[in-house]
């Protein structure tokens, strides 16, 4: 009798061990970047260089913080990555400079990245 009731005890604990950890290791979602580069005609430009940079606001003003730059691909499409910069239990990841460079065109726009979700943001060249 008592080795059925100290297995039923033992059970108990493993299922209840069981319920807490697979509730707290939550796998964390991708955070991702996309940046649509347009010319003045709308039309997707490929092979654009795209830098996306963050800088300080609290030490000083002129450091830059975060810098990550890739191509746009054929359909005018750069694409980050920042699961290597988002944590599990962060509020927010950051809010970035875009600059988009394609010959003697340029342009400018600003994203805010957000946790486990895909961020779009789209930039005219001029």
């Amino acid at each position: 009798m008592k080795s059925i009731f100290s297995s039923a005890i033992l059970m108990a604990g493993i299922v209840t061990m069981g319920v807490f950890m697979s509730s707290g290791c939550r796998k964390k979602k991708d955070t991702i970047a996309k940046i649509y580069v347009r010319d003045v005609a709308n039309v997707p430009v490929a092979g654009c260089q795209v830098v996306l940079k963050g800088e300080s606001t609290t030490n000083q003003p002129a450091s830059v913080v975060l810098f990550d730059t890739t191509t746009t691909n054929s359909s005018g499409e750069a694409i980050f990555n920042f699961n290597d910069v988002y944590q599990l239990g962060q509020a927010g990841v950051a809010v970035l400079n875009i600059e988009a460079l394609s010959g003697n065109m340029s342009g400018q726009g600003i994203i805010k990245i957000e946790e486990e979700t895909t961020s779009e943001e789209t930039v005219f060249l001029q």
